[in-house]
Parts: structure tokens; C-alpha cells; sequence
């Protein structure tokens, strides 16, 4: 892979990740929530789910996928309503003279926030069709695939991963300036963010059938 089809490729990427998604949403509010290094785990699950996405691609899967109605149809309206339940959950726990607040903010585990992530990613397994068919593109024939697919790979990581920590870097710096009632409105955003994540979701799914 020549350094300008790279360049050509991450100008690429950039343009696909420049709206912010569901995945976005969900760091934005995890981020107000918890602070940005445990939303880090939020991140690390979206990655993960996206990793396993590309690896499907990689292996033709996209064909069974994309033909898999009945299977994908669950896992995208689960995932919906898992980011639904979640977003009125927190909601209704941002409570500003609750001292319960920053105890159920602490008692969230760094695999639930992990879990969180994961889920919001792979409630799309159609990313795979979009990965099977944004590779090729930049893909040549005369060379081995995999080393081509891994920078590919590595590389859409590395970006996601970054946008990731800046929306969550800034959610994280908002929260912390803002206490009391303020702050119990910052959570019941984060909470709206969620539920738009989950809206989100849903439209594409309607879209895409």
C-alpha cells in the first residue's frame, strides 16, 4: 500500500466519522457521568466490537450478515433497548440532593462501562457490510490482502479511538465544572444522549431494511 492511498484513505475516514454516531453519543454521556478515564472502558468496548467487525469483513462474512434478516433484526432492537433502559436509568438517578449519586456513579464496574460500549457497536452488524465494502477500495490486488487489511484496520482503530477520547475528554471537562443541581443536569443529558444514541440506532435500522 503506496503512503497516498493511505493519505487518501484517512481523508476518508475522517469525513465518514466527522457526525457524531451513537458510539459518540454514548462516550459523551459516559464521559459527563464517570470522568473520562473509566469512559475509556466505554471506548475500549466500541473498539473491541469493532475489531471483531473488520475481522468478520476480512473473512467474507459481510454476504452472511447482510442475508441474516431474522439474526440481525435481534441484536440491532436489543441493542436499542439496552441504550433506552440505560438512558432512563440515569435520568431518573440524577437527583441533586441525592448523596446516592456519586455512590451509583462509583459502583459502576469498568466491565458495565466496557459492556456499555461493545453492545452500542455491535447493535450495528451491518458495520461489517460497511467495512467489506469501504476496504476494497483502497485495497490492491497485486499485493498480499491481510498486510493491507491490518493497516487498514489498525489504522480506522487508531481514529476511532482518538475521536472517541476527544468527545470524551470534553464531556469529562464540562461535568467537572458544574456541582449540585448543575451537575444533575449534566447527568440527565448524558442520560438524552443515550436515548438519542438508542433513536439513532433504530432510524438506520428502519432505513436500511
Amino acid at each position: 500500500m503506496t503512503l497516498e492511498i493511505w493519505t487518501i484513505y484517512v481523508a476518508t475516514v475522517l469525513a465518514l466519522m466527522s457526525t457524531p454516531g451513537p458510539s459518540q453519543l454514548l462516550m459523551l454521556s459516559n464521559s459527563g457521568a464517570h470522568g473520562l478515564r473509566r469512559s475509556l472502558s466505554t471506548a475500549a468496548g466500541d473498539l473491541s466490537a469493532n475489531s471483531l467487525q473488520m475481522l468478520a469483513a476480512g473473512l467474507g462474512l459481510a454476504a452472511i450478515i447482510a442475508a441474516s434478516g431474522a439474526a440481525l433484526a435481534i441484536i440491532k432492537w436489543a441493542g436499542v433497548a439496552y441504550l433506552i433502559w440505560l438512558g432512563i436509568r440515569m435520568i431518573r438517578r440524577a437527583k441533586p440532593n441525592d448523596p446516592k449519586v456519586g455512590d451509583t456513579k462509583r459502583n459502576v464496574s469498568l466491565g458495565n462501562l466496557w459492556m456499555q460500549g461493545f453492545i452500542t457497536s455491535a447493535a450495528n452488524p451491518k458495520a461489517v457490510v460497511f467495512f467489506a465494502a469501504l476496504f476494497p477500495q483502497f485495497i490492491s490486488a497485486d499485493h498480499a490482502f491481510w498486510p493491507q487489511f491490518l493497516i487498514l484496520s489498525v489504522t480506522y482503530i487508531i481514529m476511532d479511538g482518538l475521536f472517541l477520547s476527544a468527545y470524551g475528554a470534553g464531556a469529562s471537562w464540562i461535568a467537572a465544572r458544574f456541582k449540585g443541581a448543575a451537575k444533575a443536569w449534566i447527568e440527565r443529558i448524558g442520560g438524552s444522549f443515550m436515548i438519542v444514541a438508542a433513536i439513532l440506532l433504530s432510524f438506520r435500522s428502519i432505513a436500511r431494511q
